[in-house]
């Protein structure tokens, strides 16, 4: 019996790829395209580029207004978390929350038993223990399994990532030989939903609090200069500060309390361990500490680690090489070779540890 599918797309190469490869395999197939709120674009140039892409796959396509949804659980979060010291991760946030939440329960109302989408990550069951177990996709400069360790059992269950054994440039080969064209040539990016001005125009927009300009000062409390707010700046940030030295100097912390950007060298940004916290387990949580490798940020090697959990879905890391730049709000996500143990948030509490300093010196 075939499966009614529904694939999210957006207009770019991969979405549109992945729903031409499940047409092959069944013709129980249609596109289903949301609108977050935040597009640019006139609502007639919108549904122009749905029909196109409803008629180079030849499948329906449902338009949906996931707005509100989008803006409360993405929008605000990612304004709140800036307000609050931490740097938001919004597409870690979306995933379970718009694409594997909201819209998955859409398109099953239109009848659909499962939701693709266009990442480049691959699910599997594990028929031994009744477990889905997440992968990353085998294309490593593509790989997006960190934005998807949110996900899940039940969300695993319902998606389907049909690029998952695909490198980026045989979905353009793909692309190419079926007469696809994009009618969204950009790359999807981190924050969609800003498309002009600057996240700092935004958060000031949605929360109508007018930043407070504070104190620079080292992290041995040597006052450099003054900022103009601190949700300007996250963790390893060196644009903006403006205090000209020797060596330049990079943000090491987000003074909220006192409202004070703290500086310093690239030695201070090292950490040696991160707490982590509100896990989403993909795989059965460990009872005891392990070995495994975590990402604290998408665009960052992982790193050998060794994971102690503890109690209400927190775990302590402990790296064995101390690392860059570990930002209060991340997603950290856990590794065992290609698989996705599960991924939480890195917890504010690790930056005002000092604890690394003299291990990176």
């Amino acid at each position: 019996m075939n499966r009614s599918i529904a694939v999210a797309v957006s207009g770019g190469v991969d979405s549109m790829v992945a729903a031409h490869l499940l047409k092959q395999e069944t013709p129980e197939v249609f596109a289903i395209h949301f609108r977050t709120g935040f597009e640019t674009e006139p609502s007639d140039r919108i549904l122009r580029r749905i029909q196109s892409i409803g008629e180079q796959l030849g499948i329906p396509v449902h338009l949906i207004d996931l707005s509100a949804d989008f803006k409360r659980q993405v929008v605000d979060y990612f304004a709140t978390t800036y307000l609050s010291g931490e740097t938001p991760n919004p597409c870690v946030v979306c995933n379970p929350l718009i694409k594997f939440g909201a819209l998955l329960r859409v398109s099953e109302g239109l009848g659909a038993d499962v939701l693709a989408t266009g990442h480049y990550a691959r699910v599997r069951m594990d028929y031994s223990s009744g477990r889905y177990r997440l992968f990353k996709g085998l294309d490593s400069r593509k790989d997006q399994s960190y934005f998807l360790a949110r996900l899940t059992q039940t969300q695993l269950a319902r998606a389907c990532f049909p690029l998952g054994a695909l490198t980026k440039t045989a979905v353009k080969e793909i692309a190419a030989r079926e007469g696809l064209n994009p009618t969204n040539a950009e790359e999807s990016q981190d924050v969609c939903f800003i498309k002009a001005g600057s996240y700092r125009q935004l958060v000031a927009s949605l929360t109508g609090r007018t930043p407070a300009p504070g104190l620079i000062e080292t992290t041995a409390g040597k006052v450099l200069g003054r900022h103009q707010g601190l949700h300007a700046f996250t963790i390893g940030q060196r644009r903006g500060i403006n205090c000209p030295a020797t060596e330049p100097y990079y943000v090491v912390r987000l003074d909220t309390e006192r409202n004070r950007l703290v500086v310093g060298h690239r030695s201070d940004l090292l950490a040696s361990e991160c707490r982590v916290v509100r896990i989403n387990w993909v795989a059965p949580p460990p009872a005891a500490a392990l070995q495994v490798r975590t990402r604290v940020r998408y665009r960052t090697p992982e790193a050998s680690c060794t994971l102690t959990p503890m109690e209400d879905e927190t775990a302590q890391v402990q790296f064995e090489a101390p690392q860059a730049a570990v930002t209060p709000g991340q997603a950290a996500v856990f590794y065992d070779g290609d698989e996705v143990l599960g991924g939480g948030f890195i917890s504010l509490s690790c930056a005002n540890s000092k604890s690394s300093l003299s291990d990176a010196r």
